[in-house]
């Protein structure tokens, strides 16, 4: 594998290679443990090769091209081989049926045993990026922003969060670590919408601090105590508007309250909570729900390998 070409694909497009190939390594670990892929070892001469091509089977966005690509050169790389990958479309790009997104050539062995961990983060990311930006279309024209949450699956965060990005939508916080969530249960533990927003201030003075609220009078409590960036959770479109006249009355002096809708956000309401004037929708479902894209995969003959 030439891993300098590799690294360098990933981060052009702004993923971390450490990251990305943990995640490849564990889901072709799941695959093959310390053994082989019994079933193209005894069916396939090792020197056979062939070319892989990977098409669109529905119309989407395309996501994860530079994550499919590696999983090939790792799995070639397992067996001291290398493959050829060419992208042939780009992530963020539209696809119709039948489009062919990727073409790889190499040891049949290598590209049957990353095959299905190829597809698998192809399909996922592409479904991703495909909702995602259901929700971009839906908002154009609007202030309002489509952005992500922690609802992700277990170890692919970075991919998810990507796959929003190439889709068109905004990445919230990346964990626990890097923005302050005052969500209802901070609230109860600390004494109070006030009290926990101060708390975290204090303790985090540099950090971006979002406080979810209930009410209009958790509205009012919060933006008495400085927060700038509220969540407002499972409000009604016509209490999204009064909640969006209320932070106006707290503006001022080139700043001004940030809003973000939450709570069963659904793709028909978009323009309808656009028009109150919150700046964000958080939309759990772009990761927790997305619906994969369907990607298949061909092998083409093309000759063998000589030794």
């Amino acid at each position: 594998m030439n891993s300098d070409r590799t690294a360098s694909r990933l981060r052009e497009v702004g993923l971390n290679p450490d990251q990305v190939m943990a995640v490849i390594d564990n889901a072709l670990a799941e695959d093959l443990a310390d053994g082989v892929d019994v079933t193209t070892v005894a069916t396939i001469s090792p020197e056979q090769i062939r070319i892989l091509e990977l098409a669109a089977r529905a119309p989407g966005i395309i996501a994860g091209l530079p994550v499919a690509s590696a999983v090939f050169e790792v799995a070639a790389a397992r067996s001291g081989r290398e493959v050829e990958c060419r992208l042939l479309r780009s992530d963020g790009d539209e696809v119709e049926t039948g489009d062919s997104v990727l073409s790889v050539t190499g040891a049949t062995h290598d590209l049957l045993v990353g095959e299905r961990t190829a597809l698998n983060l192809l399909c996922h990311l592409s479904g991703v990026a495909t909702v995602t930006r259901a929700w971009v279309d839906a908002l154009a024209g609007t202030k309002t922003q489509v952005r992500d949450t922690r609802k992700t699956l277990p170890g692919l965060r970075i991919l998810d969060k990507y796959a929003v990005k190439v889709g068109g939508g905004l990445n919230h916080r990346m964990g626990l670590f890097d923005e302050a969530l005052i969500k209802d249960n901070h609230v109860l533990a600390a004494g109070g919408v006030g009290a926990a927003y101060r708390a975290v201030r204090r303790r985090f003075p540099d950090l971006p601090v979002e406080i979810e609220v209930d009410t209009l009078t958790q509205l009012r409590e919060a933006l008495d105590a400085g927060a700038d960036l509220v969540l407002l959770d499972n409000f009604s479109v016509e209490e999204l508007g009064q909640a969006v006249a209320i932070a106006a009355e707290y503006s001022g002096h080139g700043s001004r309250v940030k809003l973000e809708a939450s709570g069963g956000m659904r793709l028909a309401d978009a323009a309808a909570v656009a028009a109150t004037g919150v700046d964000f929708i958080a939309v759990g479902r772009l990761t927790h729900s997305a619906p994969s894209l369907d990607i298949g995969a061909d092998l083409r003959l093309i000759g063998s390998i000589e030794h």
